[in-house]
């Protein structure tokens, strides 16, 4: 098994009534209620979180890309990335969210993704989400009716200009460049390996991993039962098509956290739950969606799901045990939460786990001593896991003795 640390980085001091005087933590959440000089702060309290998890064992770094969101103060995860490529020297850096129809030109994407490939010495992992409504067409104004289109045309001029030594000319409908000869290139070749995050059931995206040999990243936010359907669809694209089964081009994203106890375990972490819940839960519904940004085909499979999910009774905060029993939550002590990670990552047949360890509005040392449990007890008991397969969808970084770093003694001796 491979483990990797994800944050988010929300913004952890809403009042009570947000919701009161704002319909949505997305898009037009009221900004005064930002306070940058905190920001600040956060910003280095949250990198000293990323930079823990790899001093304590985690395989990897995971960040991702919102706009104009209250939970999701990180629009540029490549900035971070960078700040992280210097003050780490053995984990994967996972961009798990890179929204390259966002990008005119794409090469503007190879690029920064080559030069952290480079300054990292090959640690990046590329991910390339289509992105949200809220994220791409309302806060960036992007045209939904022709977003995957573009989608497309970036993905392939990236990489094309990540594996192409020559000098070429793109024509395409979104993109018309004469030249494209990118400086620098990425360390790994023929490119960094390419991760496809998904939330829900989405068979295009099943078979555009399964097409071109990418990993796929199952969201199990809303509970074990949407996480298996989607893992199973994603799985039967892979037989159907006789390719061999491994269970590292599968991923999961969890919630996770760690105490001695149970007890302690649901006393110390469910106000924070509780604190993301209140704040998201029946947000606005008109940032889901955008006119043209579904195919028929996602249409069709969007509204059998609906009218399923329009039985069920209002939203409400869940319990604690609600969490649990639905698999949305991994808590506990060390042994609980072996056991329930052990049945999710078994059930679903992924060997890479993405753990969300802060949330919230969780104070810093909460989350760092959730981490280290997790670190020093979990992930011992569950590395084993998958220990005959080949894992060929993480970095293969430069070795350790050809990567270059002034020590601090060298710096010291300058005059």
């Amino acid at each position: 098994m491979k483990f990797h640390w994800f944050h988010g980085m929300p913004w952890p001091h809403l009042p009570a009534d947000f919701r009161e005087d704002n319909r949505s933590v997305w898009v037009d959440a009221d900004s005064r209620l930002y306070d940058p000089v905190e920001g600040h702060r956060l910003y280095h309290e949250y990198l000293d979180q990323l930079e823990f998890a790899e001093r304590v064992g985690f395989d990897g770094l995971v960040l991702n890309e919102h706009h104009q969101h209250v939970f999701g103060l990180m629009p540029s995860p490549q900035l971070m990335a960078a700040a992280l490529a210097r003050r780490t020297s053995r984990a994967a850096i996972i961009l798990l969210g890179m929204s390259i129809p966002l990008y005119r030109p794409a090469t503007r994407a190879a690029e920064e993704i080559a030069m952290l490939d480079v300054i990292s010495g090959g640690r990046i992992v590329a991910g390339f989400p289509l992105g949200t409504p809220m994220d791409t067409n309302f806060a960036y104004g992007a045209n939904p009716a022709e977003f995957r289109r573009v989608y497309r045309e970036h993905h392939d001029l990236i990489l094309r200009a990540w594996q192409d030594p020559d000098v070429f000319a793109w024509n395409g409908e979104s993109a018309r460049l004469r030249y494209v000869n990118i400086w620098p290139r990425p360390v790994q070749q023929p490119h960094p390996p390419i991760w496809i995050p998904a939330d829900g059931i989405s068979s295009e995206t099943w078979d555009f991993c399964a097409e071109r040999g990418y990993a796929y990243v199952c969201l199990a936010s809303r509970g074990i039962a949407p996480a298996q359907a989607a893992m199973d669809g994603f799985w039967s694209r892979i037989e159907s098509r006789g390719l061999p089964w491994n269970p590292y081009q599968g991923a999961v994203s969890q919630t996770i956290v760690v105490a001695e106890s149970d007890s302690e375990a649901q006393e110390r972490y469910q106000p924070h739950l509780d604190y993301s819940s209140q704040h998201t839960l029946g947000d606005f519904p008109g940032w889901t969606e955008a006119p043209g940004w579904r195919t028929e085909r996602g249409i069709r499979e969007r509204a059998v799901r609906t009218m399923a999910e329009l039985a069920k009774s209002a939203p409400r905060v869940p319990t604690w045990q609600e969490r649990i029993d639905s698999g949305s939550l991994a808590a506990g002590s060390p042994k609980t939460v072996t056991e329930q990670l052990e049945h999710l990552v078994t059930s679903l047949r992924t060997g890479h786990l993405v753990g969300v360890f802060h949330v919230g509005d969780m104070a810093h040392d909460a989350t760092l001593r959730s981490t280290r449990l997790f670190a020093e007890q979990v992930i011992p008991r569950l590395r084993h896991l998958w220990d005959d397969d080949d894992d060929r969808w993480s970095p293969t970084p430069i070795v350790a003795d050809r990567l270059t770093r002034t020590t601090e003694r060298e710096l010291s001796g300058v005059n």
